[in-house]
């Protein structure tokens, strides 16, 4: 708020003992000054909640509004996160779509390589074993075990068992062909972390597998 707007709103008399070089116009200044910072939020206050644009200390906060928080390390809200921000602001950008494959293959897996920035998980359920699942993880995204295993921890259904095992390198990394995904699916972001601001390339993850069906 302005100097000026806030002298309005004073009585008559001390409006006009508002002059320069006065105690009074000194202390409108200051209030001015104070105002400036939290208006300057309050113009631009849209993009604390644009996955792109929000400030990077926001995005873990974000990440919890989406339902996604078992991607960070620690539940206390000023812990480093567990993973690039960059990653972050993907999973938040596309919190909607996670939310809405929940608890099938498709959504765990768009999950963990929006996650990883990884490609190439293998879901499995053996036939000798109803009820389990076994996730196979690429070589690439071997460091980051504990959050695959917090993600599949919390994407798969609550009467599924799940293992988490590494592919080794004589084993195929890549899945299966799956049908093409639900024409109304927008495709999730990979590469590099992105900064503040930027929207990463789109493209297309692998389409969700026969059993994958949207959960009601």
């Amino acid at each position: 708020m302005r100097r000026a707007a806030i002298e309005r709103l004073l009585p008559a008399a001390y409006q006009r003992a508002s002059v320069p070089g006065s105690v009074l116009f000194a202390l409108l200044e200051v209030m001015e000054a104070l105002h400036a910072p939290d208006e300057a939020v309050l113009a631009d206050v849209d993009a604390l909640f644009a996955p792109y644009r929000a400030p990077d200390g926001f995005v873990g906060y974000l990440t919890r509004w989406v339902a996604m928080d078992h991607v960070l390390a620690s539940p206390r809200p000023d812990a480093p996160p567990a993973l690039p921000v960059g990653r972050l602001r993907d999973l938040v950008a596309h919190g909607a779509h996670l939310a809405r494959w929940r608890g099938t293959p498709y959504g765990m897996r768009s999950a963990l390589e929006l996650a990883t920035g990884v490609t190439g998980f293998v879901l499995d359920e053996p036939v000798d074993r109803p009820f389990h699942l076994v996730v196979r993880v690429p070589p690439a995204a071997a460091g980051s075990l504990a959050l695959i295993s917090r993600i599949v921890t919390a994407e798969k259904p609550a009467a599924v068992t799940a293992e988490v095992v590494l592919l080794g390198d004589a084993e195929p990394a890549d899945p299966p062909a799956d049908p093409e995904p639900p024409v109304d699916a927008p495709p999730l972001p990979t590469g590099p972390a992105v900064g503040r601001a930027s929207v990463p390339p789109p493209r297309t993850l692998p389409p969700p597998g026969p059993s994958a069906e949207e959960p009601s």
